[in-house]
């Protein structure tokens, strides 16, 4: 069986990994769709997508059985699955908690089952993003490897950068 796991991860975390590791238990293979592709520099999606392949690829253990691969957005929900099965090998499941997403692919007839919510008060991208444009520590919530690439391509600067304004306050 082959199974589809859709994120933006923004960035890479270790709740994503821990459902990457589970989804391959129940499967043989897995889809990573990179979801939102198209976007990168912003506060929402500071990484672009081949810098979160890199965040993925150097995480996993295990990578003969996964396939990443790169989705962009659509922005006409009604056609969204159909665009996104264009990109993607055929798959036999989806793995998904978001509500829109689930709702979607059953509308077109896909399985969809639910992931464990792993430390989610922790592994949180939004929360992440957040540490690191407060300066607090956020290295305990991503991979090592992670950590490591972020501060390797200067991420957390082009983060704290970007959330700059050039208004007078």
């Amino acid at each position: 069986m082959r199974a589809l796991y859709v994120g933006r991860f923004q960035p890479f975390h270790k709740g994503h990994l821990h459902n990457i590791e589970k989804i391959l238990e129940e499967n043989d293979e897995i889809i990573i769709g990179i979801g939102s592709a198209q976007y990168s520099h912003t506060l929402k999606n500071p990484f672009t997508c081949g810098e979160r392949i890199e965040m993925i690829r150097r995480s996993l253990k295990e990578l003969s059985r996964v396939m990443i691969i790169p989705i962009t957005d659509l922005h006409v929900h009604s056609l969204w699955v159909k665009h996104l099965c264009s990109f993607v090998p055929k798959f036999d499941a989806v793995y998904s908690n978001e509500p829109l997403t689930v709702r979607l692919f059953r509308e077109e007839g896909f399985p969809v089952k639910p992931l464990p919510l792993y430390s989610r008060e922790h592994y949180d991208s939004t929360k992440i993003r957040s540490k690191i444009l407060k300066g607090e520590d956020w290295k305990s919530d991503v991979p090592e490897a992670v950590y490591n690439f972020i501060k390797e391509i200067k991420g957390d600067e082009r983060l704290r950068e970007i959330a700059k304004t050039d208004k007078i306050r």
